[in-house]
């Protein structure tokens, strides 16, 4: 039996980024105190805010983080939702730290791409060291990072 050739038929899929690049997560320490959870969103990819969830372990969170506003997207999947395009960066207040602690933030998400495709709800952690009381924030911490190229 000979294999039937559809014309467009391969380029009808969409090429889609795995969800650790279409959502790139990071942290980063302000202080000793706050953490700032990043989300880096590619072009025609969304978050859906009300999916967005935050932990840390060995210590808490002092208060349910306050998420920023979303824009209102009508979604073929969940109806009206408020969802991030492009970057969304949410701080986290620590209930009772120790500085130089090494805490792991957990991330909750959900997102689809324009192309009408849902990833399923990703969960990332990431481990990084307060900083002391009163010194510089620390570095950002990525979940991904960037791939090496030939040229780089």
């Amino acid at each position: 039996m000979a294999a039937v050739s559809i014309p467009g038929a391969l380029e009808a899929q969409p090429k889609l980024l795995e969800p650790e690049r279409a959502f790139a997560f990071s942290v980063q320490a302000l202080d000793d105190k706050t953490v700032e959870a990043r989300f880096t969103i590619a072009d025609g990819y969304y978050l859906y805010r009300e999916k967005l969830r935050f932990s840390v372990e060995p210590t808490a969170l002092a208060a349910a983080p306050a998420l920023p506003a979303g824009k209102i997207k009508d979604d073929e999947f969940f109806g009206r939702v408020e969802t991030y395009r492009g970057r969304v960066a949410v701080k986290l207040s620590l209930d009772r730290p120790e500085p130089g602690q090494k805490i792991t933030v957990k991330a909750e998400s959900q997102g689809c791409a324009d192309a009408g495709v849902c990833y399923p709800p990703q969960v990332q952690n990431l481990t990084l060291a307060l900083p002391a009381a009163g010194a510089r924030p620390g570095p950002p911490v990525d979940a991904t990072p960037a791939r090496k190229s030939w040229f780089n």
